[in-house]
């Protein structure tokens, strides 16, 4: 068994390993940056964010380390089960009681002092059953009915409860990244346009169902209509950004976070990050993401278990489809949805589920599931 664990800790990626440790430090190091005076102000306690977020990475820590070395064609045979814990997690998160909402939305479940996001679990889950799903019928994918169908209908039903919080940022990236994988199943072209448009078709309708979403839609493209509304944020999203310039303030300095951008700790901790270190900091952390990208992306097209490759090629897109949402947001370019940039933004249930996903693709860089 040792022979095993220290064989497997020579075969890791370290450069891998070495990004996400320096994305994750950065970003303990932002959110203190860029929280200390809302948490003066709310809890008298300057530091409040900064410890909460620090013990959500240790343990974020210590379930990477277990992830890293835990057998993962196990998650294989417990897909059954994290879909049928998926729904029933999205299913309390909407019962008073049980659910809380916060900012009108009812996306979290508190167990006394511990509160979590059911969503961000569900984006792992949904990920191991489909890559669980497809790699087992890869002699039926050619058939619409049996080898492509039946995760569409549990993804379909996933969707409507996660719009019911309502959270169509979250519903839309799972929705992206469950795509991704079907396409890099060997699902036939005809049938992915089928399934493409249904999705288009879904998504806009969805969208532009409810007065709320529409108004969160279409914020973006002309915030300074309402400046002192629904273009609040991010007009002083872009004051925090064209401060900035190439080098920043300086870190610490930034004034944006003194009370004029809303969840500069959050959603928005970007434009902090590019007030008080320019450019030359977005330029980092952008390089950052797109290193752990390209090193899925390798580890995937080596991976020889089709399951293995798939679980790869999902986990990288999805925290790729978080980053390109959240900094989409914060640019402008896209809708405010309240998804969070990975490893960096506060937030305890997404750090350590992305600290999980991370663990595992980790796990599948070792040569035992064929990487070179």
């Amino acid at each position: 068994m040792k022979s095993l664990i220290a064989k497997k800790i020579k075969q890791f990626d370290y450069t891998l390993l070495f990004v996400i440790v320096f994305l994750a430090v950065f970003g303990i190091m932002m959110v203190y940056s860029s929280s200390y005076t809302i948490a003066y102000v709310d809890y008298g306690i300057p530091n409040y964010f900064y410890r909460r977020q620090l013990q959500w990475l240790f343990i974020g820590l210590f379930f990477f380390v277990l992830a890293a070395f835990f057998p993962y064609r196990v998650y294989s045979k417990l897909s059954p089960l994290l879909v049928m814990a998926s729904i029933l997690l999205l299913i309390l998160v909407l019962i008073p009681g049980i659910g809380s909402e916060r900012n009108y939305s009812q996306r979290w479940i508190e167990l006394g002092p511990l509160a979590f996001q059911p969503t961000e679990v569900i984006k792992l889950f949904m990920i191991i059953y489909f890559a669980s799903f497809y790699a087992k019928r890869q002699q039926t994918i050619s058939h619409f009915k049996d080898g492509v169908l039946p995760p569409m209908l549990i993804l379909a039903i996933i969707f409507l409860l996660i719009l019911k919080q309502p959270d169509l940022g979250s519903a839309a990236s799972i929705l992206f990244v469950c795509a991704i994988i079907v396409i890099c199943s060997g699902v036939k072209m005809k049938h992915l346009f089928m399934l493409g448009c249904v999705g288009l078709v879904g998504l806009l309708f969805f969208a532009y169902s409810s007065p709320y979403r529409v108004e969160r839609i279409t914020s973006f493209v002309d915030p300074f209509a309402d400046p002192f509304g629904d273009g609040y944020q991010l007009i002083n999203g872009y004051i925090a950004i064209g401060t900035g310039g190439m080098w920043g303030t300086g870190l610490g300095n930034g004034v944006q976070k003194l009370g004029f951008l809303p969840e500069a700790h959050t959603d928005f901790i970007m434009a902090i990050i590019i007030e008080e270190l320019g450019m030359i900091g977005l330029i980092i952390v952008i390089c950052s993401y797109m290193f752990i990208m390209f090193r899925g992306v390798r580890i995937a097209r080596g991976c020889k278990d089709m399951f293995a490759k798939l679980l790869a090629i999902g986990i990288t897109f999805q925290i790729m489809t978080q980053v390109v949402i959240n900094l989409g947001a914060v640019s402008g370019l896209l809708p405010i949805t309240g998804i969070t940039l990975p490893l960096i933004s506060y937030g305890g249930s997404s750090l350590v589920i992305t600290m999980v996903s991370l663990g595992i693709l980790l796990n599948l860089s070792t040569r035992d599931t064929g990487t070179g």
